[in-house]
Parts: structure tokens; sequence; C-alpha cells
């Protein structure tokens, strides 16, 4: 029964991967970045705050303003990042005086502004990062080099983890992640940049480069998973939400772009 019931929802992950990806890659290669590609960050920002505020509880009274204030600090970062201290003391500025203003009780004030505050940081302002990447030189390139490296990277991680995993790699965080999965990140994260570089004939980017870069974006997808399933596990939930049949949550799926992305933004910037 329990093998019928893992079939099945490899099934659902198989057939949802089919359908959405094609479309995904078409609408990011084919339209421009403003206003789609911004249109596609922010509406992942918002989907996953709120399952993020929901995992944790948050009032609603908060976590609505919450999501708008992340929707301004992606605006500040996406079109005038020199403000962005200024960009970042409004956003907590604010956040602390509505709940000071809404919530007439000094009582579990940490407990609703820390998963408030940092939900609005760690995803809108992480995610961000990639806009940057996007409008950036070689942004096309860039953009599906981040893309399709996290995607395999995620992707080796879990059926050589499923098939071929046997030593735990950090069971009080993730029961079931293996180092042999973990192993598959990094040989999939490089696996995704060699294509990418082959495909789009990107000869900014040596092979031996864009091996290098695969492999640490491989790491930094692996370390997103881990955070979220922190996040999870305080939480007490398995999936932040069951929004897409088969693979969880929005914040299920886009944890590895969270940290990756930022990584890679700066690999591009300053190497």
């Amino acid at each position: 029964m329990q093998k019928e019931g893992k079939s099945s929802s490899l099934i659902k992950r198989h057939v949802v991967g089919a359908l959405i990806l094609p479309v995904f890659f078409a609408y990011i290669y084919y339209l421009p970045p403003e206003p789609f590609f911004l249109i596609l960050l922010i509406s992942f920002a918002v989907l996953a705050m709120w399952e993020f505020y929901a995992m944790y509880k948050v009032p609603v009274r908060l976590y609505i303003p919450a999501i708008l204030i992340g929707i301004f600090l992606s605006y500040v970062v996406c079109y005038h990042p020199a403000f962005f201290m200024e960009g970042f003391f409004i956003s907590l500025f604010l956040l602390l005086l509505l709940r000071l203003l809404l919530i007439p009780t000094p009582f579990k004030c940490m407990t609703d502004t820390g998963p408030a505050g940092l939900g609005f940081l760690y995803i809108s302002f992480f995610l961000s990062f990639q806009w940057l990447l996007r409008t950036g030189d070689h942004g096309l390139e860039n953009i599906f080099l981040l893309y399709i490296s996290v995607w395999l990277a995620d992707s080796m991680a879990y059926y050589i983890g499923t098939y071929l995993g046997c030593h735990k790699l950090y069971p009080a965080v993730s029961p079931n992640k293996t180092v042999e999965g973990a192993v598959g990140s990094l040989f999939g994260g490089a696996l995704g940049a060699v294509i990418v570089k082959s495909v789009f004939h990107a000869s900014y980017l040596s092979t031996a480069g864009a091996i290098a870069i695969g492999i640490i974006i491989g790491i930094a997808t692996l370390t997103g998973d881990l955070i979220e399933s922190m996040f999870k596990r305080d939480a007490g939930v398995k999936d932040s939400s069951n929004i897409i049949p088969g693979h969880g949550g929005i914040l299920d799926k886009i944890d590895g772009f969270l940290v990756a992305g930022p990584v890679l933004y700066l690999i591009v910037r300053y190497f």
C-alpha cells in the first residue's frame, strides 16, 4: 500500500513537471523581462510568503501587510538597489509599527514579528536577486544557468537519494536526505551548467568554469532545501502547502532557488 502511494505520488510529480516546465521555460525565453519576469517573481514571492506565514500561524492582521511589505522591498531591490538600506529600514520599521498598532498587547510580539520579518527577507528579498541576474549582462543565459542547474541538482538529489541513498546526511533536520543524494545535487548542478553553456554557446564561460559554478549551485540548492526543511520541522508540517500535486507548495519548489540565486549573482558580479 505504501509503495502504491509512493508510486502514485511519483506519477503526479512527473506529469505536473512535464506540463509545467516547457511552459515555464518558454515564458522566460520568449517574453521580455519587464513586466513578465517581474510579474513571475512577485507572484512566486506572494504565494511563498503566504505559505510561510500560514505555516507559522502569523496573525492575518500582520501577514497580509507583511506580504505587501515584501512586494515593496522587492521593488526597491529590483529598481532602486542603491536605496536598499532605506528600503530595509522602512520595511522592518513598518512591520514593528503595524505589530504595535494592530495587536494591542505585547504578548507573543516576537512570535509574531519574527516569522513575519524573516518571511519577506528570506523569500521576497532573496528572490529579487533573480531580477538582477536576468537584467544584467548575459541575463538570459545566467537565469537559465540558475534554473536548469537548480532543477537538475534537485532532481538528481531526489532520484539518487531515493534509489541509492544509504547514509543519512542530516537526520535532525531532514530524515530522508542522504549523502548520496547530496553528491547527486552537486553532479546535477554541474551537468546543468554544462548543458546551458553548450545550448546557449556561452563563450564567456569556460567548461571548467561552468562545472565549478554548477557544483556551487548544487551546494547552494542543497543548502536552501535544508533551510526550508529546518523551518518545516520547526513548524511541524511536511510540506509548505499542497498547491502543486505531487510536489507540495510553491515554497517547496523554490527553496533551492532562494539560496542559489543570490549565490550565482555574487559569482557573476565579483568573479
